[in-house]
This record gives C-alpha cells, sequence and structure tokens, in this order.
C-alpha cells in the first residue's frame, strides 16, 4: 500500500470524524437554542429545601475567567418561594457572606442528588443572630418580599455564595427553589459548529475517497482472477453442428446453456486450518491482534464512506466503481483474515498479513465484480430485502442477554439489570478453543459448522455493501472451501444422460 494513500486515508479519516461530531454538537446545540423557552432560560423542576438555622447557603461558587467576559454570555436565574413568611435570596461574593455568618447558626448545602432526590447539608454552629439581610448594601443581586422571588444574575469570575433566609432573619428556612441557566452565545456558537461541521466533513470524506481510489488501483489482481470490471465466467463453446444429411442415430447431444442453477454465490469465503496449532495461543490473540484492530478502524471507517459513495454511482450509472469495489473487498479480506486468526475461527497461528490484496493466507475472501447492477435495488436491497439475512446474522454475532429483576437491597428507582453473554459464534469458538487447550487440536466438525457461520455472515456483508445484486442463499456451506463459479449447466435432461449434480445442502 503506497504511503500517500494510506496518510490520505487516515487524515480523512480523523477529519470526518472531528467534522461528524462538531456537525452532531452544532445540531444539538441549534436544537437547545431554539428551544430556550420561559424567557430564555433553561429551567430545571422545583425542590424543597430546609434548615433549622438562620441561613441556607450553597457552597462556594468558583468561577474562573477574566473580568472582561461581557455581559449576557451565561446567565443564572433563582426562584425561591417560602413554605412559612416572606422570603430573601442573594447572591455575593464568598468574603462578604462569610463575614456577615460570621459567628452565626447557618446551614451549607453541600450536595444534591435528582435520582432520587436527596441532599447533604453541613451544619455551621454559631450564637450571634444576624442583621437583616434585607438593609445590606453589598449584594451582587438580591430580592425579598412575600410569594416567589426571583434573582437573575449574570456570571462574572470570582467566588460567590447563594443566600437564602427569612426576611425578618428569623430562623428555620423552609424554600421551593428552581434553578434556570441561559447561554448568550449558544446560538452563534451552534451555526459556526455547523458550519466547521460540514466543511470538515466535505474534507474528511473527500480524502478518504481519493485515498481509497488510489488504494483500490493499486492492488494487485489476485492470481487466475480476471481485473475488475470483467465476467469471470464465460460461456461454454456451442455444441458442434452437424453435417448434411440426418443426424447420427443415439440420443442427441445435450444443449448447454452459459447460465448455472447450481452456481455458488459470487462471494467466495475459504478457511483452512493449519495441521497444528498452540494449545495457548488463541489466549493471548485478543492482545496480538491490536494493531490489526486499529488499521481496521480507519479502514472500516472509509469502508463506510466509500460504501455510500458507490451507492450514489450505482443509482445513477448502474455500476459500482471498480477501485472503491477492489478496496473494499480488500477491507472485507482483511477482516475475515484477522477474524479467521482470532476469535472468529481460531483456525491459524500465522499473523495475518498487513495488505488489502490476495495473499497465500489460509483464509481468502473474493468476490466477483459485477459488470451491471440494479439502479432501484440499491435504495432497499441493504436494508428491507436484506432484514431476514440480518436477522439470521443478529442471532449468530449478537450478544446473549436477558434482564434480571430488581435485588431488594438496591435503592429505590435503581431499575435492573441487563444480562449479557457470547454470540452464537463466539460461544462456538470458546468451546473449540477449550477442546484445542486440552487435546492440542481442533474438532473438524465443529470448525466447520463455524466457518458455515462465518461465511454466511460475510455473504450478507457484501450483499448489504451493494457488491452484489445476487440474493445471499438461505444455506449453511460448512467446511473449508468454498467451490468456484461453474461454467455452465444442461438446460434439458433425458432419461438417458448422465445425472446432473447434486444441489449442495
Amino acid at each position: 500500500m503506497k504511503p500517500a494513500y494510506v496518510v490520505m486515508l487516515v487524515l480523512g479519516t480523523v477529519f470526518s470524524l472531528i467534522g461528524l461530531g462538531m456537525l452532531t454538537g452544532g445540531v444539538a446545540a441549534t436544537v437547545a437554542s431554539s428551544q430556550q423557552a420561559d424567557n430564555g432560560f433553561f429551567s430545571a423542576p422545583a425542590a424543597s429545601f430546609s434548615a433549622d438555622s438562620y441561613a441556607l447557603t450553597s457552597p462556594r461558587l468558583d468561577v474562573a475567567g477574566t473580568s472582561g467576559i461581557p455581559a449576557g454570555v451565561a446567565s443564572i436565574r433563582l426562584e425561591a418561594t417560602s413554605t412559612g413568611g416572606d422570603v430573601f435570596i442573594g447572591i455575593a461574593p464568598q468574603a462578604e457572606v462569610d463575614r456577615y455568618l460570621t459567628a452565626v447558626h447557618h446551614t451549607e448545602l453541600v450536595d444534591v442528588s435528582f435520582s432520587p432526590f436527596r441532599t447533604e447539608y453541613r451544619d455551621v454552629p454559631g450564637t450571634a443572630r444576624p442583621a437583616l439581610p434585607g438593609d445590606q448594601g453589598w449584594w451582587t443581586v438580591s430580592a425579598s418580599g412575600p410569594g416567589t422571588q426571583q434573582v437573575v444574575w449574570d456570571v462574572r469570575p470570582g467566588t460567590w455564595a447563594v443566600v437564602v433566609m427569612n426576611t425578618d432573619a428569623s430562623p428555620r428556612v423552609a424554600v421551593q427553589l428552581r434553578a434556570g441557566a441561559r447561554l448568550g452565545l449558544l446560538g452563534p456558537l451552534a451555526i459556526g459548529l455547523v458550519i466547521a461541521g460540514i466543511l470538515l466533513l466535505l474534507l474528511g470524506i473527500s480524502l478518504v475517497v481519493l485515498g481509497a481510489i488510489g488504494l483500490g488501483r493499486g492492488a494487485p489482481v489476485p492470481p487466475g482472477a480476471a481485473p475488475a470490471g470483467t465476467p469471470l465466467a464465460t460461456p461454454p463453446p456451442a455444441p458442434p453442428a452437424f453435417a448434411s444429411g440426418p443426424a447420427p442415430p443415439g440420443p442427441m447431444p445435450p444443449a448447454v446453456h452459459p447460465v448455472d442453477e447450481w452456481r455458488t454465490y459470487p462471494a467466495r469465503l475459504t478457511g483452512e486450518p493449519d495441521p497444528v496449532l498452540s494449545r495457548w495461543l488463541w489466549l493471548v490473540k485478543w492482545f496480538l491482534v491490536i494493531p490489526h484492530v486499529i488499521v481496521l478502524f480507519f479502514l472500516w471507517c472509509a469502508f463506510f464512506v466509500t460504501t455510500v459513495v458507490a451507492g450514489f454511482a450505482i443509482l445513477f450509472t448502474g455500476r459500482y466503481p471498480a477501485s472503491l469495489f477492489t478496496f473494499n473487498v480488500g477491507v472485507l479480506r482483511w477482516s475475515w483474515r484477522v477474524a479467521f486468526y482470532s476469535y472468529s475461527a481460531l483456525g491459524t497461528d500465522r499473523y495475518p498479513p498487513f495488505t488489502l490484496a490476495a495473499t497465500d493466507y489460509p483464509a481468502d475472501l473474493q468476490v466477483d465484480y459485477p459488470v451491471r447492477l440494479s439502479n432501484g435495488l440499491v435504495l432497499v436491497k441493504w436494508w428491507l430485502l436484506a432484514l431476514p439475512h440480518l436477522l439470521i446474522v443478529a442471532v449468530i454475532t449478537g450478544s446473549a442477554w436477558s434482564w434480571r429483576t430488581q435485588p431488594a437491597d438496591w435503592p429505590a428507582g435503581a431499575g435492573t439489570a441487563a444480562v449479557t453473554g457470547p454470540s452464537l459464534i463466539g460461544l462456538l469458538v470458546l468451546l473449540s478453543g477449550l477442546i484445542l487447550l486440552f487435546t492440542g487440536r481442533l474438532r473438524r466438525t465443529l470448525f466447520d459448522l463455524i466457518l458455515g457461520l462465518d461465511r454466511w455472515v460475510f455473504r450478507v456483508m457484501v450483499y448489504t455493501a451493494l457488491m452484489r445484486d445476487d440474493y445471499p442463499p438461505f444455506r449453511l456451506e460448512q467446511g473449508p472451501d468454498d467451490p468456484p463459479l461453474p461454467a455452465a449447466r444442461r438446460l434439458e435432461q433425458g432419461p438417458d444422460d448422465p445425472p446432473l449434480p447434486a444441489a449442495r445442502p
């Protein structure tokens, strides 16, 4: 693989992911900005707070920044409703509040939990009685009186405190508090994130496609395979014509048709297990494949992008771009080699090569290039038509799960717990690994079953990746080999003709 195209692919993937994240954040910020209701504030539900002391205070509110923050960038609104008499609420610098409440019995709110609602307080003892809070002139914002009182504070750098008291400075404070927040720059921030995300995403997609095209063009053609863009099967020669005169006695030679009813699926997955395997190496293969997992992360991100691009090309031209097809087949081939080495088969101890091309590795995947594809089928085959197969693949590869009821010692509102287990392939491979660990060899019948399940999964992947219009067969073809395409079939079968080959189970 040429380094320039690899760098383009990696950079394109990184840019695409960053752009997608920025675009997602921008859309979320746009929705949030449009939904800032209630005079432009996001409001939390009201909650009850109480203290037997003279004042209820918040913990220290440390706001970092410079003094040049413009007004309205961020604002906080607090509403206090007394459950008794008149209520006072104010926000002031922490130093002024400490001086005011020196030697005064007051209560500091330490922690609040909302699910379920729970408060934690710290009691600060004292013997002095505070002065009336409304008579103090150092409050940054304050409000007092009967019913619901409200203050709006533009956030400024410094250390601040919120104080709630009775207006007459009497003990036993009990209020309903409701908080709200407003971000003045949320709208411009959302627009900037959306624009930057779109530009970065387009740049990333362009780099990914160019890198994939370069890698696809640079991949060598496997031995014995036709170049991309040409059909692999050629029609057999026509039956010889008889000379003039009557036909010779005996049955007529059967007619031959270039289409084979028993042709295998045009995505052929093979995997030949090693005759001798290490008993214990499979226990650490999860660590050994980490370099491949990192590379495959970038390749699969590119695979998704190039599949979408190829889908639009098929929709308008009926052709899958040959270089993208070669690249995507290479990604699937690379993935199958790593899966065969690791925990989808445990078929070999030979480390997979870092290449998209076909090699002499004991596991391989070949997909015949389609000369033409249906323009309209591309819109539905990857989700609607493939739905039966996707359900089967979910059973084969998905994790088994069940719900566990809530234990008696769990706190209220904690819900239930989900218990997950390995997939069907994972369970069979684990069993195969345990047999290998204790006997030193694979159970061949079990291995053949695992290969059949893998073959089913990869055929569905080829179909949903828009590479073929041929519908995957509903059959479990076990074993390491996937036969090549026959060239022709007999159109008619006479009573004296040799029997046709049996259909594959």
